[in-house]
């Protein structure tokens, strides 16, 4: 089933002798429930692209559908509804706001939202994460894994139709970076969760289901994974076992 279309984007930057295009008729479909990453060098347009699809940024030309709806058919203030509560957002440096607890900081989007998290369910969220014995410390008191778990647990508190996840292990090491790589692996077949993830590590992107490579605003290649393919072969054999 198909979750999220994008259709010729181009996205361009200054006029004339300064314009750059940081995106170039850029087109690709995503299935729901696939875990996806963009890799490419840096300038190639991978994070301008997160960027368009999580609606922070609009494109020149081009469209975006989620779940068949054309997300820029939407006005500034139906868009800013849209961020918080269909995509969940993972950036490199965590973004977490530093006078707030592990547990405020991952309910803060749904309490904007003019919604009240029940308890059983933040509990459950933090267990998840690991973070039950570290909820009422503040971002200064936590590791930088742990600092990063929080704003996984942000970003997936609402259940939002889509993850973004912008280089969500550049700023970890390899023990903490395989951690949660294993974490979103977790997340994605618990909760049947889409994920775009932006990497320029290719051992990362080989862990998730799908890799599209981008340089100069254009995509050079989009292929499936080992990792997909061993996953199509349980599903089958799963449901050969149930036959």
């Amino acid at each position: 089933m198909e979750l999220l279309k994008m259709e010729h984007l181009t996205k361009i930057y200054g006029k004339g002798e300064n314009e750059v295009r940081a995106l170039d008729d850029v087109s690709f479909t995503v299935p729901k429930g696939q875990m996806l990453a963009i890799i490419g060098p840096s300038g190639s347009g991978k994070s301008t692209l997160l960027h368009i699809i999580g609606a922070v940024d609009r494109p020149t030309s081009g469209k975006v559908y989620l779940n068949g709806e054309d997300v820029f058919a939407r006005k500034d203030e139906q868009l800013a509804i849209f961020r918080r509560r269909e995509v969940g957002l993972i950036y490199q440096f965590y973004n977490l706001i530093p006078v707030l607890t592990a547990e405020e900081n991952m309910t803060l989007p749904m309490i904007m939202d003019g919604k009240k998290p029940e308890k059983a369910a933040v509990d459950k969220m933090l267990d998840q994460m690991g973070l039950l014995q570290r909820r009422n410390h503040l971002p200064s008191q936590l590791s930088g894994g742990q600092q990063q778990r929080v704003s996984i647990a942000r970003a997936l508190f609402n259940m939002p139709s889509v993850i973004l996840a912008d280089e969500p292990t550049g700023n970890l090491d390899s023990k903490n970076s395989r951690e949660i790589m294993e974490l979103l692996r977790q997340l994605n077949h618990d909760f049947g969760q889409t994920m775009l993830i932006i990497t320029h590590d290719e051992n990362i992107a080989l862990l998730c289901d799908r890799v599209i490579a981008i340089e100069d605003g254009r995509i050079l290649r989009d292929e499936l994974t080992g990792r997909a393919s061993r996953t199509e072969e349980q599903a089958e054999e799963g449901e050969d076992n149930a036959v």
